[in-house]
């Protein structure tokens, strides 16, 4: 509640004429609009160039914000346009996600291969990672975007029905249905292992 207050007061600042306020909210949120566009677009420098646009963009329209909803929950809705025109215009499948699935029982507390990870595991591992990401990418893009704002981007529901602009229980049932059917992709290597 506190930095919603803060990127309020920013906001009006902005509105009022100051650009350095507008300097500190896109220094406050540009790793993580970066880090959501990422998830969109595949190419870093892709992604960096995307994520300049959509501060450029947020700038230009703070004018016409009008407090409805988050400042924060107003950039992603922009950010997830943006990455989607970006898909769009250079005819690219929408949703190129980079994940890591990292398994901590895979790692000691520095982040160091353990020596448990036999090349069998190393394998599993890779297809479990391969199957998640054919499974996100195969989703609706509703349920995909959903999805990713909750848990790569971490966001509340509330946010993201901001965000999608749809009452929070359509998030709920789309994320529901994106688990289960990541869960259904990854069955038959479950079964095999």
């Amino acid at each position: 509640m506190l930095a919603k207050a803060e990127d309020q007061q920013l906001v009006d600042c902005v509105q009022r004429g100051d650009k350095r306020a507008f300097d500190l909210l896109a220094l406050k949120y540009q790793h993580k609009i970066l880090g959501l566009i990422v998830r969109f677009v595949h190419d870093t420098h892709e992604a960096q160039d995307v994520t300049q646009e959509v501060l450029v963009r947020a700038y230009c329209a703070l004018g016409n914000f009008r407090g409805d909803s988050a400042f924060y929950t107003w950039l992603y809705r922009i950010a997830i346009n943006a990455a989607k025109n970006y898909l769009v215009s250079n005819r690219r499948h929408l949703l190129g996600i980079d994940i890591s699935l990292e398994h901590t029982e895979f790692y000691d507390s520095n982040y160091n291969l353990k020596d448990l990870e036999s090349p069998e595991r190393a394998l599993l591992r890779d297809e479990m990672k391969g199957a998640v990401y054919q499974a996100i990418q195969q989703l609706p893009e509703d349920s995909r975007t959903a999805l990713i704002l909750r848990e790569f981007s971490f966001l509340s529901y509330e946010d993201i029905a901001n965000i999608m602009q749809c009452p929070m229980g359509t998030v709920r049932s789309r994320i529901f249905r994106a688990r289960e059917l990541i869960d259904k992709a990854l069955q038959p290597l479950l079964q095999e292992n």
